[in-house]
């Protein structure tokens, strides 16, 4: 775990991925992580100098949840700040997911955010276990995100009789 961390925040440092701490209130301790990695950033000949500051679209991923945090909202919660803070701050046009194509559990999770599914990109790294494997995209494009925000906070809303922003069960979600 330490080597994970410093390798996180070493990548932050030099710019290319921002980290995140997965905090769960109904915990009170951090249960995870999560990351914005491969900020990308757009360059036309016909772009001025005078451009918005942040990526153009990236990659949300390196997620993790400790045992008790999973089949909670903690994930869900997480996204949402998340693809707020990337289109509504940064204004990016695309922000994607690459999750191992064996991870059902977190490709069913990533579709109930409201990602699209892209395809699979075979061979295309190394798993956690050292196997090479096959990547299954997902995508949100800036034109989507207001459905997608509106379904988001509609599952996380307290109509269902729970206070929101608890990271409170629920069999919807991310392990």
């Amino acid at each position: 775990m330490s080597a994970w961390v410093r390798d996180a925040l070493a990548a932050r440092e030099a710019g290319r991925e921002l980290p995140f701490a997965t905090y769960s209130f109904a915990h009170e301790r951090i249960v995870g992580s999560t990351r914005f990695y491969e900020l990308e950033c757009w360059r036309s000949p016909l772009e001025s100098s005078q451009r918005d500051p942040g990526p153009d679209a990236c990659l949300i991923g390196y997620t993790w949840l400790g045992a008790s945090a999973q089949r909670t909202a903690c994930n869900a919660e997480a996204k949402l700040l998340m693809l707020s803070h990337a289109f509504e701050t940064w204004r990016v046009h695309r922000v994607a997911f690459r999750i191992d194509a064996r991870n059902v559990r977190s490709r069913l999770a990533v579709e109930r955010l409201g990602a699209k599914f892209e395809g699979v990109r075979r061979a295309e790294r190394l798993g956690a276990d050292g196997a090479v494997r096959d990547s299954a995209f997902y995508s949100i494009l800036a034109a989507e995100w207001p459905a997608v925000k509106k379904g988001l906070i509609g599952r996380l809303a307290p109509s269902r009789g729970e206070p929101g922003g608890t990271n409170r069960p629920t069999d919807r979600d991310e392990a």
